[in-house]
């Protein structure tokens, strides 16, 4: 297994969940491309753990759909599929767009104080490497959620989003900082002014943005799709 993590394993924590993380990490990350083979021998040894929580790494992996278990061959990371990713972005839509009208609702100065902290960051880190912006969004995003009182519901849109979050970081070196900054800005004013149905607009045209990259980002990377029409 290639990849540029030397993490290393906390023993008081069950193995195969901390390795799951951390090979989930190197597929979103597209450190492992689609087609890569990881080997159960060598990353048990690289952690000095057995080959059976990798195997139940494997196991959960696949349920997610990054990689395929091949019987007597190996396992493979899978290439991204456009229905899990529209699908989770159909999903983050539908969450999202009503958690800032709670936060909206019950308007926060606390919250806005913390947000608007936030989209500095997102402005002064991302200037030189736009890589950074895809934590400092999530980031941004999963406060919305506490800030509404909905922390699990991040939990969920978290543990269903690995092929967007490899969508997202296939455009890290295309993406336009500010006018996402912009976008999020546009969030934190309807929460500060109290305006669920303008927060809720903002997230929406937010969420939506990356349908019409999509296209875009097939054509630049097609090795890492899996082969089917495109969406309209």
């Amino acid at each position: 297994m290639t990849g540029t993590i030397q993490a290393r394993l906390d023993p008081k924590m069950a193995a195969g969940p901390q390795l799951a993380q951390i090979i989930r990490h190197l597929i979103v990350s597209n450190e492992l491309e689609p087609g890569a083979r990881l080997s159960e021998s060598e990353i048990a040894a690289r952690y000095e753990v057995s080959r059976q929580p990798v195997r139940e790494a494997f196991i959960k992996l696949a349920e997610e759909g990054l990689v395929e278990v091949r019987p007597q061959r190996g396992t493979f990371v899978c290439k991204i599929n456009l229905s899990t990713v529209l699908d989770a972005r159909f999903v983050r839509e539908a969450v999202e767009a009503d958690i800032v009208k709670l936060c909206a609702e019950a308007s926060s100065s606390e919250l806005v104080k913390e947000l608007r902290s936030q989209l500095a960051l997102q402005l002064r880190l991302c200037a030189d490497n736009p890589a950074n912006f895809v934590e400092l969004d999530d980031l941004f995003h999963r406060t919305l959620a506490e800030g509404a009182g909905r922390p699990n519901a991040w939990r969920v849109i978290d543990g269903m989003k690995s092929q967007l979050d490899r969508v997202r970081r296939l455009t890290t070196a295309r993406l336009a900082i500010d006018h996402l900054v912009t976008q999020h800005t546009a969030v934190v004013d309807a929460i500060e002014t109290g305006s669920p149905e303008a927060a809720e607009a903002a997230m929406r045209a937010h969420l939506k943005m990356i349908l019409s990259d999509l296209p875009a980002i097939q054509a630049a990377c097609p090795q890492f799709f899996e082969t089917q029409t495109n969406p309209a």
